[in-house]
């Protein structure tokens, strides 16, 4: 006696073909050799793969309806019935032996477990993670599919109430790196390759190894320390969650003549207690490398500053305008005095 194709996918005779789209889901999913290791599930794979590729389509069907799996395979109607018992002349058929073929038109990849399922709970009935445990309450349309009756892979899943679910992978959390720009490629904006390392998943959507990425940073004249660059999704691979994003943050790195004020650039002259009472010329330098002067004509205090226009960074949203230099003092006093300064110093010095 012949197979009995509709057994196989757990239906009976008539089934539409909606019924034999998701036996056959179902089935392939729950013996597919990656994800079942119990022994007969590989050949179990291959018969529900026949089962689907014969009542999928409709003139197959039509003759196993009629005359069964060896009216189906010898041309004619089962029993050696010829065309004039109904068989179909110049017909026959022959399993191609191929379920994996049959897995990838279906679903539009080898793979689907990776591509939209994640890796599935054990404990979840038929193996279905959370498909398996709840028949009927699903509805998959056809456009659901990469088989017969559509090609699209993106799974809707219509609950009994009608409202449309679907199942989303939860994402790792942000990885957050420091990245040091100098004052001078903040200046003139500047461009920026990172190299990072990251686990990647393999063709089988559950083995990683690791691999080199090279992430390009477009740095913008003036950017503000504590900028943040995003790469989305650049993290870590695996079946289970969404790949981190990987997220630079703009540091200052320390300069031997500046710190940053916003857009302006604080720069600290140290002077001498004579210098700052009786004046003197200083030099400033800038970051492309020039020297600004100064001319002391009043006294200094510690409290003092003065401001050279336009020499600081670029305004983030307006780089033609730029900040100021601000120079402040560090007023070096002497370490001691002679009785005769102080004598003079008395004499000069106000009270």
């Amino acid at each position: 006696m012949g197979k009995d194709y509709y057994k196989i996918l757990g239906l009976s005779k008539g089934a539409s073909d909606d019924d034999i789209k998701k036996a056959y889901r179902k089935l392939a999913l729950k013996y597919h050799p990656d994800k079942n290791k119990e022994p007969g599930a590989e050949e179990k794979f291959k018969e529900v793969a026949e089962a689907y590729e014969i009542l999928s389509d409709p003139k197959k069907k039509e003759i196993f309806d009629k005359y069964g799996e060896e009216g189906l395979k010898m041309g004619s109607g089962g029993g050696g019935a010829g065309p004039s018992a109904g068989g179909s002349p110049g017909f026959s058929y022959t399993w191609s032996g191929d379920p994996n073929e049959t897995f990838r038109m279906f679903f539009g990849n080898s793979n689907p477990f990776a591509a939209f399922f994640g890796e599935e709970d054990d404990d979840t009935p038929n193996g279905m993670g959370g498909f398996g445990g709840f028949p009927g309450m699903f509805r998959f349309t056809s456009s659901s599919f990469g088989g017969p009756g559509g090609p699209g892979s993106n799974i809707h899943q219509q609950m009994s109430g009608g409202q449309t679910a679907t199942k989303k992978k939860s994402q790792d959390p942000p990885i957050y790196h420091d990245l040091l720009v100098s004052l001078e490629d903040i200046a003139t904006g500047t461009t920026k390759k990172m190299k990072i390392s990251r686990k990647v998943l393999g063709p089988d959507g559950r083995s990683t190894h690791l691999e080199d990425k090279v992430l390009t940073i477009d740095i913008k004249p003036g950017w503000k320390a504590g900028t943040k660059i995003t790469f989305p999704r650049e993290g870590d691979q695996s079946p289970n969650t969404v790949p981190a994003d990987i997220v630079f943050i703009i540091k200052d790195k320390p300069h031997p003549y500046f710190k940053r004020d916003g857009c302006d650039l604080v720069y600290t002259a140290r002077i001498t207690l004579r210098e700052s009472l009786l004046g003197a010329n200083i030099q400033v330098p800038t970051l492309d490398g020039r020297k600004k002067q100064i001319q002391l004509n009043e006294v200094i205090n510690p409290n003092t500053e003065k401001r050279i226009a336009g020499e600081g960074l670029p305004y983030p949203k307006q780089n033609t305008k730029k900040g100021d230099i601000i120079v402040k003092f560090d007023i070096k006093f002497p370490d001691s005095i002679s009785p005769q300064q102080r004598d003079l110093l008395m004499q000069c010095l106000p009270r």
